[in-house]
């Protein structure tokens, strides 16, 4: 089924084994401090691309400028750019193929080990390894009264809904059209999360060895299915000032990938929020390509500092939607507990989906869906005390962060649930081990790379608990930090992070 779905440029893509990913010698240059600023000029440079390969704004697996061309583009001695890449390959963030340049990698020993920590007692860690809120108990038990009676009714049905209840894929649509993009019933499938919805357009669009954009760093757990789906991810940087448009727009022109998964909206885990003008420029990238466009809005309603964004998808020309899809959940705005998600698609890749669904899921629970139709009805009750809540945490995250870890950097977020700290060096996996003695259970920042060993000196914190919570959190891992930490080769990964 997914070769009807195929790209028209993915034939010729497929005809390589993989795609010849390269950096432009101005396009380093403008990235890299300028040679005579330290001396030697060599080990400065070197130890710039390095830091740039392990902040994921160079990829593994992409090939560096030829020595003469970058020489030029850094007004420097060929000899100078021979030294930089000399010393690269020495320390393993570099190697060379015979007639075809120069490489990006990482030092062996860098890469998490994969083993799945231990987690502690529930009663007795602060849990930060999750982004996502809880539900007020009020809430849910007036959404339950409500729905009680609806209930009944069903029981006396089959119960099985593959592409969702009715009323509720109605207020969904209904959801989009508010925020700017006219939408019917038909093109929306209800599914349970945003993950779920992920997994099935992956399955439907995508066959193992496919290449798949992705922002580096990303949701470790849309990492993980794509793995699982044994796709080949071609990266593209997210710093805490936003997206690489240029790198981004080169990848879908030079790699032709088959699809592109985005956060756009207060990305995870940087936070960052796309700008209109960029979002139009990656949608014509992508109508150029041929390739399928995957936006994941989860987060674009928790709007903390500006206005919630329009949906992505408005902002394509005329007919230029027809390869958007808009995945989303209730997750991060009510209860993950639900598990109410969506896809907004064509109608007719709506059909295909619920299809592929049925292979393994004949549709979600009655109740829950139930659920989520009154909840959805008051989320413009609800959804203003949630941020307010928010911000409060957020505040208070920061001030303890300031208070106790000062030498630690953030940039603060417009929206979201998490910061995105600069521990200043690569300790954030052995910091994690160490805070579990602590009670405190985090994930390092490598978690979140797109390639093993990257985002060691990053941590993300969530601020979806309490004020009082999160600032003993930080005490926590401060003493943690005051032990000693030196920078771990021996990261590990936790089974997963919301």
């Amino acid at each position: 089924m997914a070769d009807r779905h195929r790209s028209p440029h993915t034939d010729r893509a497929d005809r390589a084994d993989r795609a010849d990913r390269s950096l432009g010698s101005r396009q380093l240059a403008a990235m890299l401090p300028d040679p005579a600023e330290a001396r030697p000029a060599y080990r400065h440079l070197a130890r710039a691309i390095s830091a740039l390969i392990l902040d994921g704004r160079i990829a593994l697996h992409v090939r560096l400028p030829a020595e003469r061309e970058l020489a030029t583009a850094l007004h420097t001695s060929r000899a100078t750019v021979t030294a930089v890449y000399d010393l690269l390959r020495e320390s393993g963030y570099a190697h060379s193929r015979q007639g075809s340049g120069t490489w990006t990698a990482l030092p062996e020993g860098r890469a998490p080990s994969g083993i799945a920590r231990l987690l502690g007692p529930q009663d007795t860690a602060i849990d930060l390894a999750g982004a996502a809120p809880g539900l007020p108990e009020r809430t849910l038990l007036d959404a339950l009264a409500q729905v009680t009676p609806r209930l009944a009714e069903h029981a006396h049905t089959p119960g099985y809904h593959p592409y969702g209840l009715p009323e509720l894929r109605a207020a969904v649509a209904e959801r989009f059209t508010q925020r700017g993009l006219a939408t019917i019933p038909e093109q929306i499938l209800v599914t349970a999360g945003a993950q779920h919805a992920l997994t099935l357009v992956l399955g439907l669009l995508c066959r193992p060895g496919d290449r798949v954009l992705i922002e580096n760093p990303s949701y470790p757990n849309a990492l993980e299915a794509m793995r699982r789906a044994r796709l080949r991810t071609l990266s593209v940087p997210v710093t805490d000032t936003g997206w690489d448009i240029e790198i981004t727009e080169s990848t879908f022109r030079q790699a032709v990938p088959q699809l592109a998964y985005l956060l756009p909206d207060f990305h995870n885990p940087t936070g960052c929020l796309m700008p209109d003008e960029e979002r139009v420029r990656i949608l014509r990238a992508a109508e150029r390509s041929g390739a399928w466009l995957v936006v994941d809005e989860t987060l674009a309603d928790l709007a903390l500092d500006v206005p919630a964004p329009p949906p992505f998808a408005s902002r394509a020309a005329p007919g230029g939607a027809a390869q958007v899809i808009t995945i989303g959940s209730m997750s991060k705005t009510h209860w993950a507990g639900l598990r109410m998600g969506w896809v907004r698609a064509p109608a007719r890749l709506v059909t295909e989906l619920a299809g592929q669904r049925v292979a393994t899921d004949m549709g979600g629970s009655v109740l829950d869906q139930l659920l989520a139709v009154p909840l959805l009805d008051r989320a413009g009750e609800l959804l203003p005390a949630r941020l307010e809540q928010l911000r409060g945490q957020r505040a208070a995250l920061a001030a303890a962060l300031t208070e106790h870890l000062p030498q630690w950097t953030w940039q603060l977020p417009p929206g979201g649930l998490s910061l995105w700290v600069d521990l200043g060096a690569p300790l954030s996996s052995a910091l994690a081990e160490r805070a579990l003695d602590y009670g405190v259970r985090i994930e390092g920042g490598a978690y979140f790379g797109t390639d093993p060993g990257l985002f060691e000196q990053r941590l993300r914190i969530p601020y979806t608990t309490s004020p009082k919570t999160l600032r003993e959190a930080v005490h926590r891992m401060a003493a943690a930090l005051a032990e000693g930490l030196s920078p771990s080769s021996a990261t590990r990964r936790a089974r997963w992070v919301a």
